[in-house]
């Protein structure tokens, strides 16, 4: 059997990282595209798979949730990694296109709210947070003692970021929050801030501490009785008391089960499991058994 070796050229540009690899037709070929939450992840657990089993070449592309779900649908992906779960419009156009989609649910990851360093905040309840993010309090004066117009970097519309915390505040976002392409975009416009407030895959900051340098991550208060909790808190995570907490999905075509059934099994090995949980997301103990 002809073998295909596995050439890696990573790079960010922006808001996306890609993964190039040697180009075949072969069934040991996988398109992943998607979150980007999930993107720097999937690099890692790529890089060492294929190390494992040179034949297998997987090419990785981050743009958002909604960008790597269309990619499914236009048979553009093998894989589409999601931060959120397929909404009710998606499972009806895969039901017209009559394509079969396997859902794996393969960690959990934790949504952080940063401030630029300077700001004289270290926590916020989730009530204030709503109002600030849907327009409703534009100064910071209303929530401390500070006078600072707040500035919102958030997420395009496509980005499974942008609805989970949308519908987790039960918001429609203001028109003046900035629209960024990514979580390295938003942490780089805080820094530069000192009024922005944003949010980012905790996974992202917890497994580049360089990537906060310049920012203050600040703890959730949900209620009276729960808070205020941090993002970066597992032991508060493993008893799901962080607001912003969800699950990681990787949906696959059914057609393309079989090719990629040995990756996600890797993901569900020791080594996998802790390459996740190096990246600062959350293991589920549910999902250790191959498939």
């Amino acid at each position: 059997m002809r073998k295909y070796s596995f050439h890696f050229g990573a790079f960010l540009c922006l808001t996306t990282i890609l993964l190039f690899s040697s180009c075949s037709n072969n069934t040991n070929s996988i398109k992943m595209k998607g979150s980007d939450t999930e993107v720097n992840l999937a690099v890692n657990l790529a890089e060492r798979f294929t190390k494992l089993d040179p034949n297998f070449n997987i090419a990785i592309s981050g743009g958002g949730s909604g960008l790597g779900i269309t990619s499914l649908m236009n048979g553009q992906a093998d894989i589409a990694n999601s931060s959120r779960p397929l909404s009710d419009e998606e499972k009806e156009q895969f039901k017209a296109l009559n394509i079969d989609v396997k859902t794996v649910v393969f960690a959990e990851d934790a949504t952080a709210f940063v401030v630029h360093k300077d700001l004289p905040l270290e926590e916020i309840d989730v009530e204030t947070l709503g109002k600030i993010l849907s327009g409703e309090i534009k100064n910071w004066s209303e929530v401390a003692n500070f006078e600072l117009p707040i500035n919102i970097y958030g997420r395009q519309s496509s980005s499974g970021t942008h609805s989970f915390v949308k519908k987790k505040l039960k918001i429609e976002f203001s028109n003046t929050a900035k629209e960024m392409t990514g979580n390295a975009q938003i942490l780089e416009g805080v820094k530069a801030d000192k009024t922005g407030l944003g949010y980012v895959g905790a996974g992202y900051v917890a497994h580049d501490p360089s990537a906060s340098q310049g920012v203050k991550i600040l703890k959730i208060k949900e209620n009276d009785a729960i808070g205020p909790v941090s993002p970066l808190d597992q032991t508060a995570i493993n008893k799901g008391i962080y607001f912003f907490q969800r699950p990681l999905y990787q949906f696959i075509l059914a057609k393309s089960w079989e090719k990629v059934r040995p990756f996600i099994n890797f993901e569900r090995s020791d080594l996998g499991r802790k390459l996740i949980s190096d990246h600062g997301y959350y293991i589920l103990e549910n999902q250790k058994n191959e498939i």
